[in-house]
């Protein structure tokens, strides 16, 4: 009776051991609630950021370094976040490869009028310019081949048009500044890596237009890692974010980085 009753003991305790084991492990592991806390806390420092007039166009973060885990990532997928309360975008993440890639002429008309957006043509030094676009938070020239809900599909276009993956952006802010780091995207999958790449929109408070644009994405192989955050603003414009209206301001500046054009003037 006491033999029996020692070895059922035993096995209580290592039960119990063994419990104790498997939950260390796990608390050890990092979650995604960890993540998308640190990520929010991140969004809302920059939030809180305020562009003054001659600043860069856009902010290193985390010392250009990425916070993607690429061993999370197994195939094609792009995950949009979905619209907020006010509707407003929050983020997209993007396992882009060679096989994503596309031609920027090839896309549809949109429809879509995000948050803020308003077809507001104002004169600049003479000429006749809309300071506003509705940009895709994932590059459409490199996530072709994606249904609207991000499930890779040859032959689809779901991130044209797609309300989860437009927001609006300064002319600038699109075209110019953005492009350093899509272009940086693009040109690792031309040479066949695989990229994990993602945009999230940086609102603050109940702001009807986005601060800017935090961008960060890393390769597989790791010789792609960059971080930063980019500022939705136009020079020469000021905007007021709780609505998305812009006026004239002729002191407004953004500094030099692209030689030659109007912008740097």
């Amino acid at each position: 009776m006491f033999k029996k009753r020692f070895i059922g003991v035993v096995a209580l305790l290592a039960l119990v051991l063994a419990g104790c084991q498997a939950e260390q492990t796990t608390t050890h592991k990092p979650t995604q609630t960890t993540t998308t806390h640190k990520q929010t806390k991140t969004t809302t420092i920059l939030a809180n950021k305020t562009f003054k007039s001659g600043d860069k166009p856009y902010l290193v973060v985390n010392h250009n370094k990425s916070t993607l885990d690429v061993r999370q990532w197994q195939t094609e997928r792009i995950k949009y976040g979905a619209l907020d309360d006010l509707n407003r975008t929050t983020t997209n993440t993007a396992y882009l490869s060679h096989d994503t890639l596309g031609r920027s002429n090839t896309r549809e008309r949109q429809n879509w009028r995000p948050t803020g957006w308003h077809n507001q043509p104002v004169m600049i030094d003479g000429h006749r310019v809309i300071p506003q676009n509705r940009g895709h938070l994932i590059a459409y020239a490199i996530s072709f081949n994606f249904d609207e809900d991000g499930v890779f599909k040859k032959g689809q276009l779901g991130s044209s048009d797609n309300p989860k993956n437009l927001a609006t952006q300064t002319e600038f802010s699109n075209q110019r500044t953005m492009q350093i780091f899509e272009d940086q995207v693009r040109q690792a999958l031309i040479r066949h890596k695989k990229v994990i790449y993602q945009v999230t929109t940086v609102f603050r408070g109940s702001e009807l237009m986005p601060r800017g644009y935090w961008v960060q994405a890393i390769s597989t192989d790791k010789t792609l890692n960059f971080n930063a955050y980019v500022w939705n603003v136009e020079p020469k414009m000021q905007f007021d974010y709780a609505t998305g209206r812009g006026r004239v301001d002729q002191i407004m500046k953004v500094a030099d980085y692209y030689p030659g054009n109007r912008y740097t003037k």
